[in-house]
């Protein structure tokens, strides 16, 4: 591990703990502060599971889930995630979860895959077409019904959706800089040594309704050494702690490798947690990990 104290970014004797295995492939995590869990997805098992801080424990949240992959917590406490099965943005709500949004211009989504929420309250996600592959290993095989994989806005409060970004391959993690001025997404739509496996960072318009200059304004912000960055989160410092291939990879704001943790297994996405909420945790193909560092996500409640 890079000894990456020196600007404050792990706690003192950091180091990499896994507190769970036994699942095919782990992503979507998120910190639940009402309950004191981190709740990621086991996508090919078609589950939802839980560890709970407190007791160590792991256990499934939710069997059937219909193959639900990235999730977010929104400003009212509620998890929003996205369902490959329903190839939809939902709320898991007390009774199961209820679908915010299935479907544009007449077709329905490919699958939704990760999701971030916007302080007005709107729902930007991602739909890259894994979880409608004829294999079937992470949703149900189907058909692009819009003809593409683009980044879209909802508005709950009008019930409208636009695609914001439709120029790239396939757009997964997505997040907001901490002033919500930029958007970055990554594209993992190619092989080891393509020009797509980057993280692209988009101009947010002012009015927080689009990006600017369209899908030709993207630049390149960073690439992971070993590819690729699939999910990823802010730090209050601006800084972008991103998965890789081989672990999770830090970039300050212009773009640069602060620092670089190993990881055993394939890396697919990472969310701060805990109770001072700098705990990064890292699901990680089969396992749920966690390392401290001296930092929290960015726009965290205090």
């Amino acid at each position: 591990m890079d000894d990456g104290r020196w600007i404050g970014l792990l706690a003192d004797g950091a180091e990499v703990e896994r507190l769970w295995t036994g699942a095919v492939w782990s992503e979507g995590p998120a910190w639940i502060a009402e309950t004191g869990r981190v709740r990621w997805s086991d996508i090919p098992n078609d589950r939802i599971l839980e560890f709970d801080e407190a007791s160590g424990e792991t256990t499934v949240f939710r069997d059937g889930a219909e193959y639900t992959n990235g999730r977010t917590v929104d400003r009212e406490g509620r998890v929003v995630q996205c369902s490959h099965g329903r190839r939809a943005v939902e709320i898991e709500g007390p009774n199961g979860p209820v679908t915010l949004v299935d479907r544009w211009a007449g077709g329905r989504f490919n699958s939704p895959n990760d999701v971030v929420v916007h302080s007005d309250g709107s729902i930007w996600f991602t739909d890259p077409a894994y979880g409608i592959d004829p294999s079937g290993r992470e949703g149900h095989p189907g058909e692009r019904e819009y003809g593409g994989c683009f980044v879209f806005r909802f508005d709950p409060g009008t019930g409208g959706v636009e695609p914001v970004i439709t120029g790239l391959v396939a757009p997964n993690g997505l997040a907001f800089s901490r002033d919500e001025s930029l958007l970055y997404v990554s594209d993992t739509g190619g092989e080891a040594g393509e020009e797509t496996l980057r993280i692209a960072a988009y101009d947010v318009a002012s009015d927080g309704l689009s990006v600017r200059g369209g899908d030709t304004a993207g630049r390149t912000f960073a690439r992971t050494d070993v590819p690729a960055s699939d999910g990823f989160r802010v730090d209050e410092e601006g800084r972008v702690w991103s998965s890789a291939g081989d672990g999770v990879q830090v970039f300050d704001e212009e773009g640069r490798t602060l620092l670089r943790i190993p990881v055993p297994e394939r890396t697919a996405n990472v969310c701060f947690g805990g109770e001072d909420g700098r705990t990064l945790y890292i699901t990680s193909s089969t396992s749920l990990y966690r390392i401290r560092t001296r930092t929290t996500q960015a726009g965290r409640p205090v």
